[in-house]
């Protein structure tokens, strides 16, 4: 059975940094995609960033510059970086782990709020 660990979330002010981070169990980690959604209250949830099996990369237009998604093999984590964090980047956070022809997983979401 497949389970995602996620933390790392919490309330920041504008322009501070967060790293969230999903630890994944019962799972071949490299030979997955992976990604972080969010969703705000009232709004789908969006696709962050991802990152395939392979290493590459992609992000949302509006966190471009400012976050970072990577992975640790060895220890099974899925990271996203985020600095520069401003109010509209608040929503709960998913981490998600995509298997190449099979199902998708999804973590329980970790609340980030960005406030003054």
């Amino acid at each position: 059975q497949v389970q995602l660990v996620e933390s790392g979330g919490g309330l920041v002010q504008p322009g501070e940094s967060l790293r969230l981070s999903c630890a994944a169990f019962g799972i071949f980690f490299d030979s997955n995609d992976m990604g972080w959604y969010r969703q705000a209250p009232g709004k789908e949830r969006e696709l962050v960033a991802k990152i395939t099996r392979l290493g590459s990369t992609n992000y949302a237009d509006s966190v471009k510059g400012r976050f970072t998604i990577s992975r640790d093999g060895a220890k099974k984590t899925l990271y996203l970086q985020m600095n520069s964090l401003k109010p509209e980047d608040t929503a709960v956070y998913y981490c998600n782990i995509q298997q190449v022809g099979g199902v998708a997983y999804w973590g329980k979401g970790t609340l980030v709020t960005v406030s003054s």
